[in-house]
């Protein structure tokens, strides 16, 4: 199997927040990020037109003492390439989390384990497929 094609870049982060109010304020509000996707009432995706944050409200039991970072994702430009990245990856014995889906906003995505254990979403998200 080939290497898969190139991806469009690091252009999305996770991240855990304690006060999901404080840190919608200080992307959108400071920071000039714009919201594209409320799904709930616990998470918002913000986007500056090229990039994509994820803000998901932390658990009352999250452990503060652990990393705030939920993943990392590398954009992809068709939900093929997904598939292909998933099958490149987990013929190099890459530790997947979760197997290829499509998810409620268009997306198609998988999880897998990166170095030092961080989690690494390779993502066709189709508002940043295209740049």
């Amino acid at each position: 199997m080939g290497h898969p094609p190139s991806t469009a870049g690091l252009r999305h982060v996770a991240l855990y927040v304690r006060d999901l109010v404080a840190a919608e304020a200080f992307y959108v509000g400071l920071m000039g990020m714009k919201v594209e996707w409320r799904p709930d009432p616990d998470n918002v995706y913000l986007t500056s037109g090229n990039d994509n944050l994820a803000l998901h409200q932390a658990r009352k039991t999250f452990d503060h003492a652990a990393q705030l970072l939920d993943h990392i994702g590398f954009v992809l430009r068709t939900p093929e390439d997904v598939d292909a990245w998933f099958e490149f990856l987990s013929a190099q014995g890459i530790e997947i989390k979760a197997k290829p889906q499509t998810h409620r906003d268009g997306a198609r995505s998988f999880y897998c384990v990166g170095p030092e254990q961080v989690i690494v979403q390779m993502i066709y998200h189709p508002p940043l497929a295209k740049d």
